[in-house]
């Protein structure tokens, strides 16, 4: 039996029928065709599915998509304004916080969160921030630099 649920995703009002046991990383990439959101374990442990749920960076492969029903989800596609990424966005880019990409999108949503409760993280915060998120080819320097970079553009 399907139950209808109604997310706001990137500002767009989406309403749909959905199985009660549908995902919320399924319902964005299968239903809405947000891809950038990956599937990477589905055990929760990596990280790259994480979105902003109410503002708060959430594991998307650990959260229903009824559960979520009434709420605003922010996807790494919703992140740019305006042709203008966001300075998350652009410190991954000019500081190499990225090799394959995977857990990007992961990574990316979990330091906005991270920076909009701590907009001026130490190097120990930051690592601690991002310990729900796995990377396998970067050491992760380089996703600090580019957090920093982010924290100090953001002033």
């Amino acid at each position: 039996m399907k139950q209808s649920v109604s997310i706001t995703v990137n500002g767009v009002e989406h309403t749909q029928e959905v199985e009660p046991r549908l995902l919320l990383v399924h319902f964005l990439r299968d239903t809405l065709g947000l891809t950038g959101t990956n599937v990477g374990c589905d055990t929760s442990q990596c990280g790259s599915c994480t979105v902003l749920l109410d503002g708060a960076a959430v594991k998307s492969c650990t959260v229903l998509a009824a559960q979520a029903d009434g709420s605003e989800v922010t996807t790494i596609e919703g992140l740019a304004r305006n042709g203008t990424l966001h300075a998350v966005q652009e410190g991954f880019w000019e500081k190499h916080g990225l090799q394959c990409g995977f857990c990007t999108p992961g990574m990316i949503m979990t330091a906005v969160d991270l920076l909009n409760r701590n907009p001026h993280p130490t190097e120990e915060q930051i690592r601690h921030g991002l310990e729900g998120n796995i990377c396998r080819c970067t050491g992760y320097q380089n996703i600090v630099k580019a957090i920093q970079y982010a924290a100090e553009k953001a002033g």
